[in-house]
């Protein structure tokens, strides 16, 4: 068993075993899931895939950056970062 303590706030840590056991990282999202025992499930909150489809549709260009153009763009950026 592996207890926690509730702070007044109601904030409580989760220990480092669960959270690698439920595989959440910081700012994760967790559901928690009442049981009918007066008990309750934690599980991560998995988004489908499906949930990211269109997300960049916004920003769908007339045709493929060539490599060449990929290239020249990642050596622009690069210069401006450049410490003068």
């Amino acid at each position: 068993m592996i207890a926690g303590t509730v702070l007044s706030k109601g904030q409580t840590t989760i220990p480092k075993k669960i959270r690698e056991l439920v595989k959440v990282q910081a700012y994760d999202k967790i559901v928690f899931v009442p049981l009918e025992d007066g008990k309750v499930m934690i599980t991560s909150k998995q988004n489908p895939a499906t949930a990211f489809s269109g997300m960049l549709k916004h920003r769908k260009q007339e045709r493929p950056a060539s490599l060449k153009e990929m290239d020249t763009a990642i050596r622009k950026r690069r210069a401006r970062r450049a410490p003068a």
